[in-house]
């Protein structure tokens, strides 16, 4: 087998390994965050991530603790140089070289937070992702290390989205997410950075995944369709459509039409 073929295979393991870990119902976030990376890079070295991690974590007491651990004696921090570049999007990439953006960053601290025992959870405000402490009236700003109180907030959320006062802020969203909503986050900004590139070997194992979660969306399940007829498999798309139009009602007729037009390269 050549090294294409080769790295094709680990990189469709990982994707049904992901598969199988979001259908057996809540994922566990780290395990689904290694899974992206790996499709990412085969190469990751995920028992290294997870060592860093439990290392990190070491006499970390309470957030202030957590805090200087990660930003002042380790020196993570946000990639401002190159925010889009898809490294910053693995967790194994951020834990080597130390900057990500938000939303990796915020898992380091949510996973060094419970295995320090500190209750953290994740909070996916528009445009920034944040982390909130469980009872207390602040977040954490996982690009800057700052925290943040509710203005600051609302401030970050204005910077990111570019939206003015004359748009209200809503308070639920600095409502705390699940896992599944962290792992499509991801997944999102990777099909944005890919899709931007045109990128379709990375692009594909992306909403593969994608499609494995919650909410999934009519424009998701043609991006991959559009992904896999332009690598001349027409039939694999013209099915992906078909299975898919079953699922969305609401969506049936304009997918059940991208698929004929699919199927149509076959004749």
């Amino acid at each position: 087998m050549d090294d294409d073929a080769t790295r094709r295979a680990a990189v469709d393991d990982a994707v049904e390994r992901f598969l199988a870990l979001a259908r057996a119902g809540e994922p566990d976030l780290l395990d689904g965050a290694l899974l992206i990376a790996c499709a990412a890079d085969p190469s990751a070295d995920v028992d290294a991530a997870r060592a860093e991690l439990d290392r990190l974590a070491v006499g970390v007491g309470d957030l202030d603790d957590l805090v200087r651990r990660l930003y002042v004696e380790e020196g993570f921090h946000g990639n401002r140089e190159d925010y889009y570049d898809p490294r910053n999007s693995s967790l194994t990439e951020v834990l080597v070289r130390r900057t990500g953006i938000p939303i990796t960053l915020a898992v380091v601290c949510l996973e060094v937070g419970r295995r320090a025992g500190i209750a953290l959870e994740p909070v996916g405000m528009p445009g920034h992702f944040l982390v909130h402490p469980v009872g207390s009236s602040w977040h954490l700003d996982p690009f800057s290390g700052e925290l943040l109180d509710r203005d600051q907030c609302v401030r970050r959320f204005r910077e990111a989205t570019g939206l003015g006062r004359d748009v209200a802020f809503d308070e639920t969203l600095l409502t705390p997410i699940g896992t599944d909503a962290v792992l499509v986050r991801m997944l999102t900004n990777l099909r944005g950075i890919h899709r931007s590139r045109g990128d379709l070997a990375e692009l594909g194992w992306v909403l593969r995944m994608r499609l494995g979660l919650p909410g999934v969306t009519a424009a998701e399940v043609a991006e991959l369709a559009e992904v896999r007829g332009r690598r001349a498999a027409y039939r694999e798309a013209a099915d992906l459509l078909e299975h898919w139009a079953d699922r969305l009602p609401h969506d049936t007729e304009p997918l059940r039409r991208l698929a004929r037009r699919w199927r149509a390269h076959l004749n």
